[in-house]
């Protein structure tokens, strides 16, 4: 059952673009995402965390200041439900859409975290359906399941990286590369002192054996 499942998440996933670059923006695409966004209390050393990282993302990714501490705060909240380092979160974003919560791609990925909705009905319809896939909250964190999901599959980051992009033949990780490398912007920006370079491949030291074969 595992290998099917494991084939099936696969074989959808080969029809989409190796990355994201080709997403169609508009010219005020972070309107849209301000809306429905959660707001909760923050403590004042997330509240420093989160203006830090939000910071550089707006200047960044040129989107609203306010929108973008929104993102980074449920970005941050969807990492601790689904057991994800939200900075990962918030770097697959980046390099997903740069932040434009209505981006498309030819291949029919959509939102924030460019999921292409007919491949995830389930998870959407806890939102309201594929309609929802435009809402950032419900883009964050089912995008974030997908994640975790892949992560369980093949029990290594790279590989689950580049299975989300569809990229899996690419044997130069180069989607990989490119969320890893944003990763440790963040870290710097967070904790300048601690951050180290992490492995950027599906060959990282910290990688376990895939729970079901991918082929």
């Amino acid at each position: 059952m595992a290998s099917v499942s494991a084939l099936a998440l696969i074989l959808h996933h080969d029809y989409r673009p190796a990355y994201s670059g080709t997403t169609d923006r508009t010219e005020d695409p972070a309107a849209s995402s301000s809306q429905a966004l959660p707001v909760t209390d923050v403590t004042p050393a997330e509240d420093r965390r989160y203006r830090a990282l939000s910071d550089f993302v707006a200047k960044r990714y040129r989107v609203s200041q306010d929108v973008a501490y929104d993102l980074v705060h449920l970005a941050h909240s969807t990492g601790q439900q689904v057991g994800l380092d939200p900075l990962l979160i918030i770097a697959v974003i980046a390099i997903e859409s740069r932040f434009n919560p209505i981006a498309e791609s030819i291949s029919g990925a959509k939102g924030l975290m460019q999921i292409i909705p007919k491949y995830h009905t389930e998870k959407l319809e806890e939102y309201g359906g594929e309609k929802a896939v435009f809402d950032p909250v419900a883009n964050i964190k089912v995008g974030a399941q997908i994640l975790k999901e892949y992560m369980r599959i093949t029990g290594n980051l790279g590989l689950a990286l580049q299975m989300y992009a569809g990229a899996l033949g690419d044997g130069d990780d180069q989607y990989t590369a490119k969320v890893i490398n944003e990763q440790q912007r963040l870290k710097q920006i967070v904790a300048p002192s601690a951050a180290s370079r992490a492995g950027l491949t599906r060959t990282s030291a910290t990688a376990t054996p895939p729970a079901a074969p991918l082929e």
